[in-house]
């Protein structure tokens, strides 16, 4: 089987005859099949399968080191899958090298990750569910440059980036404040600006993001990298740290005055030092990188397979799309899923839609705006699209089960990675006598599931490949 991304989809089955299945079998199906795509993505076991190490000789994806001829291995990075990724590296390296000083690293997770190891510091770098830089972050980070600067030429600096990274890497260029930072993220995040786009103005006002971290490292640099942006670009991932930076201040610039109506809306002080880069273009920010290599380990196309490797065992014969770019609207994403839904449902052929993406969503003014993610935000939006398309009193969801969760078990600022929806939950919405319109409005998803019952908690898991969606139905009719 393979996949394809923006529409292409393709199918297969192990059977041909339909198959009738309750309403409790397809959220326990869609469940499970959304959780072998998680799976399929831990860090830990993504890290093991590209890592071996062999007495003096260190295979990394391919690439062989003879560990003879390194003084010190350090080992850096940031990101929600750190944690795991730094206990498989430990793993791969065995007790040999754990025992030895020539070993040593620091890396910036979520608080809620952090674990003890033996060679490598996992830095709280900011609290669960607040992924925004933190006053921690950035002393995590200049631990992390301290490391980096101190590598001469026979060393070698393994960095492992994962989604989250921007947030847990920050490291403000002169001039500019961590306040500052948070302020006009935050705008940019609330007007609806995507990954590519916080990015681009990111790296621009950061010292170690858009290959600031190569800069300063004289040591070879091997990094792994858990995608969590569709497409993979490596610029873009944690903002690249470890990439040769693809934009400028003047994209920057570009992407503010896209956003912005009134200069007022940010600091000051962000204009100032992207006007000034624009005038005088730093030397270094055009500076080859020294001996860097960048390998993708994990991705949202791998999470899909997995995925869709479930739903064949159990019998659905299934549709994929795994997005190669950024999708649009979180609302437009959730009412496209529930009328591939209902199609399934009364057609013959494939009853288990699944996919991979990362919408966005614009906020509600924050002195309405609720609790939610973008997730949750996608389901909320399906069900409301399929109660607006209910012609009769039947259940809008009957024979459906829907749930977008994502991959790193964090939806926004809350607890869980997302929502599932089906013909219970409608029952129990209609029970309670809840509107779902306002709570749509007012990006509110997280307390209306509450209600019913149907956030999706995991807690931590380690990864971050976006988001991973998945639609099973129980067909009405037989071909």
């Amino acid at each position: 089987m393979n996949t394809k991304g923006n529409g292409a989809t393709c199918f297969a089955s192990r059977s041909e005859n339909m198959m009738i299945r309750t309403a409790r079998q397809l959220r326990e199906d869609a469940l499970a099949i959304w959780q072998a795509g998680v799976q399929a993505v831990d860090s830990n076991r993504l890290v093991r399968d590209n890592v071996q190490v062999a007495g003096d000789l260190l295979t990394l994806v391919g690439e062989r080191v003879d560990l003879r001829d390194v003084a010190r291995i350090v080992v850096v990075g940031a990101g929600k899958a750190g944690a795991g990724m730094s206990q498989g590296l430990e793993e791969a390296f065995g007790d040999r090298w754990l025992a030895s000083d020539r070993l040593t690293g620091w890396v910036n997770v979520p608080a809620d990750c952090v674990r003890p190891l033996q060679r490598i510091v996992l830095h709280p770098a900011r609290p669960a569910g607040v992924n925004e830089p933190t006053e921690a972050g950035v002393e995590g980070a200049r631990q992390i440059l301290q490391l980096v600067e101190s590598l001469g030429p026979l060393d070698l600096c393994i960095c492992l980036l994962s989604g989250g990274g921007s947030a847990l890497l920050p490291l403000p260029v002169e001039g500019i404040s961590l306040a500052d930072k948070q302020a006009v993220t935050k705008f940019l995040s609330a007007a609806g600006a995507n990954i590519q786009e916080l990015n681009t103005v990111r790296k621009q006002l950061s010292r170690l993001k858009g290959g600031g971290l190569a800069r300063r490292c004289l040591g070879r640099l091997f990094t792994l990298i858990i995608s969590d942006v569709m497409g993979d670009p490596l610029d873009v991932i944690a903002s690249g740290p470890t990439v040769a930076n693809t934009t400028s201040a003047a994209d920057a610039l570009e992407v503010l005055h896209r956003f912005v109506a009134d200069r007022s809306q940010i600091p000051a002080t962000v204009w100032n030092v992207l006007e000034d880069q624009v005038a005088q273009p730093a030397v270094e920010a055009r500076a080859d990188l020294h001996d860097t290599r960048n390998f993708v380990i994990g991705n949202n196309g791998v999470a899909v397979i997995a995925a869709a490797d479930e739903a064949d065992r159990r019998g659905y014969r299934f549709t994929v799309d795994a997005a190669e770019f950024l999708e649009g609207q979180a609302e437009a994403v959730g009412k496209n899923l529930i009328d591939h839904a209902l199609r399934m449902r009364r057609q013959a052929g494939p009853d288990c839609l699944i996919t991979g993406g990362e919408p966005v969503v614009k906020l509600a003014p924050s002195n309405r705006r609720g609790k939610g993610g973008r997730n949750q935000q996608l389901v909320l939006a399906a069900l409301a699209h399929a109660m607006a398309r209910q012609t009769d009193a039947k259940n809008p969801l009957a024979d459906i089960a829907l749930l977008s969760g994502g991959t790193d078990g964090e939806d926004g600022p809350t607890d869980a990675a997302g929502a599932l929806i089906d013909a219970e939950c409608f029952d129990t919405l209609r029970r309670l006598q809840l509107d779902p319109a306002p709570y749509l409005a007012n990006n509110d998803a997280y307390h209306l599931f509450q209600q019913l019952e149907a956030l999706i908690r995991t807690g931590p898991t380690h990864t971050n490949v976006c988001d991973l969606r998945v639609v099973t139905v129980s067909q009405e009719t037989n071909p």
